[in-house]
């Protein structure tokens, strides 16, 4: 099976066919730029998510939602993921993105599995209404036509594994007229733990005649050329496995456009002083985006992926965690050794959030009872939350 080189989301071509996942309070504009440089030295360009945003907060015009709308100067494309459980308000938000923000993609959230978006019937839960998915990409899918703009979804391989969703949510995006579907490779109740499965996004792509990506535990280049080789995906998409390695994407670029199938999948591994300039670049991207003061809080989160396996001291770690300004992360990051090898340990392993299944996923009572009842579901958070 040949691999993938390029990406088509109806009109929009993507030159890699390699996704940013989008994460709450990961992919910003900052972290997106940073990817986007990557990919670019690595001779591609994917496409990168902004954070999820709520369809609910955008059109109720809250201050939280718009701000998260910032877009670097560098990203050509816009993308956007969209989460909601009201059809209207999915609609209604697809339209302002398009119009007011210049989006030219829309994804669709409908794998998250925390328990407060799941608990409201959104998220992974959603996909069990038939009824109320069709609805809600319908809704999406006609907002996108009047700007030329194509709406993805992206979804779980289902609830838990006696209530699978993918095949039916697969035929209902490709007959609303969704540009493609993403599958995660994990059931809501597994959240982030033990390893994703692959099986059903073949299974998927054998169904369908719009693209299928592929998501889950792709930690390396090699990884994402394995998944579109024993799955036929149309290309991938990447989250936690670029945690503190943002170079990832320049390896991804790198392996799909290597025609030649023995073409290494990896850039030269970087030393400590690689990552080090990494993290100051990330660190002053931050700051660009959000002022210095914000900028060196939100790269805090950052240090711990960055120097995973290093052995950078623990007193050096906890002083960079609490840095505030950009001349004192530059003292920090001196005390680094700029030559010491990348720890190889570290690759091919989990990164980020894990955890254990959960005992259940929490659900709106009498969920499971009909699959294509009409619903009024409560009142979405329009609080932020993270994708799946």
């Amino acid at each position: 099976m040949s691999t993938p080189t390029s990406l088509q989301l109806g009109s929009l071509r993507v030159d890699t066919p390699v996704v940013l996942a989008p994460m709450a309070g990961i992919t910003n504009a900052a972290y997106r730029r940073l990817c986007l440089e990557q990919a670019a030295a690595g001779g591609g360009v994917g496409l990168f998510v902004c954070e999820m945003i709520t369809s609910r907060g955008l059109v109720e015009g809250d201050t939280t939602t718009k701000a998260m709308l910032a877009f670097d100067d560098l990203e050509a494309v816009r993308s956007v993921q969209l989460y909601g459980t009201d059809p209207v308000y999915v609609g209604k938000a697809t339209e302002i993105l398009c119009a007011e923000y210049g989006v030219a993609h829309v994804d669709l959230n409908f794998g998250c599995p925390v328990p407060k978006v799941t608990r409201k019937g959104g998220g992974a839960a959603l996909p069990w209404k038939r009824r109320l998915l069709a609805d809600i990409l319908e809704a999406a899918v006609g907002a996108g036509e009047r700007y030329d703009v194509p709406v993805t979804m992206k979804t779980r391989v289902g609830i838990d594994p006696e209530h699978e969703t993918y095949l039916d949510a697969g035929r209902i995006a490709q007959e609303s007229g969704a540009a493609a579907i993403a599958l995660h490779g994990r059931t809501a109740i597994q959240g982030y733990s033990g390893d994703a499965d692959w099986e059903p996004i073949a299974r998927l792509v054998d169904t369908l005649d719009i693209p299928v990506l592929g998501n889950g535990d792709i930690w390396e280049a090699a990884d994402a050329v394995r998944m579109v080789e024993q799955t036929g995906a149309a290309g991938v998409v990447v989250g936690r496995g670029c945690l503190g390695r943002p170079w990832l994407f320049a390896d991804l670029a790198t392996a799909f456009s290597s025609a030649a199938p023995e073409a290494p999948h990896r850039t030269a591994l970087p030393t400590l002083g690689a990552v080090r300039t990494m993290m100051r670049r990330h660190a002053e991207l931050l700051c660009g985006h959000m002022g210095e003061e914000r900028g060196c809080k939100e790269f805090r989160k950052h240090v711990s992926w960055y120097l995973k396996g290093f052995r950078a001291g623990g007193e050096l770690r906890h002083a960079l965690a609490l840095v505030s300004t950009l001349a004192e992360l530059d003292l920090l990051l001196g005390e680094l050794d700029p030559d010491e090898p990348f720890p190889v340990s570290e690759l091919g392993h989990p990164r980020g959030r894990q955890g254990a299944p959960r005992r259940r996923v929490v659900l709106p009572e009498g969920w499971l009872d009909e699959r294509d009842d009409r619903v009024d579901l409560a009142r979405e958070d329009t609080s932020e939350t993270s994708g799946g």
